[in-house]
């Protein structure tokens, strides 16, 4: 009887110590024991422009205390990609004419509810009028190819001709199209352990997608890039660097096809993080095509885009880990390529910033 009482004591301190020794993917993150120099960034080196940020009913901000934290950051300029149409615009330039003139642009939007054959020209009509009351520039959502359905109850393509009359408006007024398509391709791959998004796939269930839901990945980001040959008269900035922050050798390819495509950063600089010497080549390379974005407004956050950009630091976390588990390097880019990516880019396509608060 006592073996047998000590038998099982043995098993469930056996039991115990092996449950103790297993963790989760998501407990398991670790404090890096390695030392080595760090120098965490939180203010840019040079006087930035954030082509893509969301700031809803711009009408009514406190845009004083808006500009106080760009101030902080040493953002120059925010653009508005959320601004809306018609009198949500008017609203917008209002508020900033009154209180920041020089801080702030506005995008519009589209409005797709009654979508039939002459969708186009009543949209391309809008953005006009938009454009005159002061918008500098068109942000199309993912909605566009996901979830945008015409009047007769069926998916619109990006390319969807119908479509055309805004793009080439776009192109006639000279204002830049910055447009979100799809998401990560990993949404659309199985939901596995070979998954690099497995863990947001886990937390976010709802962004994992099939290739009828609505349509395979390729297909709408082919849509995309129909639409930038279709009007090479059109700058178009394709978001989060047209998701292939993670495949820099064809993200070179694209923007060689088309003279007409610009991308920005947002969301995506943890891919540039891992890969710190192919990443510098590229903005080598493409230092004219690249435009800072952010995306989701957190004023600290910033840091580590500065870091990634800025300095040479080794080994350092991303602020979301299911967006990326994996540490971060920095690149350390020459101040000329930084210019570029931080304001002078920006400057070349977006018409009517006051180009007197960034340096020459």
């Amino acid at each position: 009887m006592l073996k047998k009482s000590i038998l099982l004591a043995t098993l469930a301190f056996a039991a115990i110590s092996l449950n103790a020794q297993t963790v989760s993917f998501e407990e398991y993150n670790p404090p890096s024991s390695l030392v080595v120099p760090e120098h965490p960034t939180t203010r840019a080196k040079f006087p930035f422009i954030d082509v893509h940020s969301h700031q809803w009913r711009m009408g009514e901000k406190d845009l004083d205390k808006l500009a106080a934290e760009m101030d902080a950051l040493n953002m120059g300029l925010m653009v508005n990609l959320s601004g809306g149409s018609g009198k949500a615009i008017a609203d917008a330039m209002k508020n900033i004419r009154e209180n920041q003139p020089k801080r702030f642009l506005v995008f519009a939007n589209l409005n797709f509810s009654n979508l039939d054959d002459a969708w186009g020209e009543r949209a391309a009509a809008q953005l006009e009028r938009d454009y005159e009351q002061g918008a500098r520039g068109l942000k199309i959502f993912k909605n566009l190819g996901l979830s945008v359905e015409d009047a007769q109850g069926n998916r619109v393509a990006v390319d969807d001709q119908r479509l055309d009359p805004v793009w080439a408006k776009c192109g006639e007024l000279g204002i830049p199209v910055l447009i979100h398509t799809a998401d990560p391709k990993q949404f659309w791959e199985p939901f596995d352990a070979e998954n690099e998004r497995w863990l947001e796939l886990k937390t976010h269930p709802r962004r994992k997608r099939e290739d009828n839901d609505p349509a395979p990945w390729e297909t709408m980001i082919q849509e995309q890039h129909n639409v930038f040959k279709k009007h090479p008269n059109t700058t178009f900035i394709a978001a989060h660097m047209g998701w292939y922050a993670n495949d820099l050798a064809k993200l070179g390819t694209l923007l060689d096809e088309m003279p007409n495509m610009m991308v920005e950063i947002g969301a995506v600089i943890a891919e540039l993080g891992r890969q710190p010497k192919f990443a510098n080549q590229f903005f080598q390379k493409y230092q004219d095509r690249v435009l800072f974005g952010k995306d989701a407004y957190n004023p600290d956050e910033y840091f580590t885009y500065f870091r990634v950009l800025e300095t040479e630091d080794e080994y350092f976390p991303y602020y979301k880990k299911y967006h990326a588990f994996w540490r971060m390097y920095g690149l350390g880019l020459p101040d000329e390529i930084l210019k570029k990516l931080y304001y002078k880019n920006a400057l070349r396509i977006i018409p009517d910033i006051d180009a007197s608060i960034f340096p020459k």
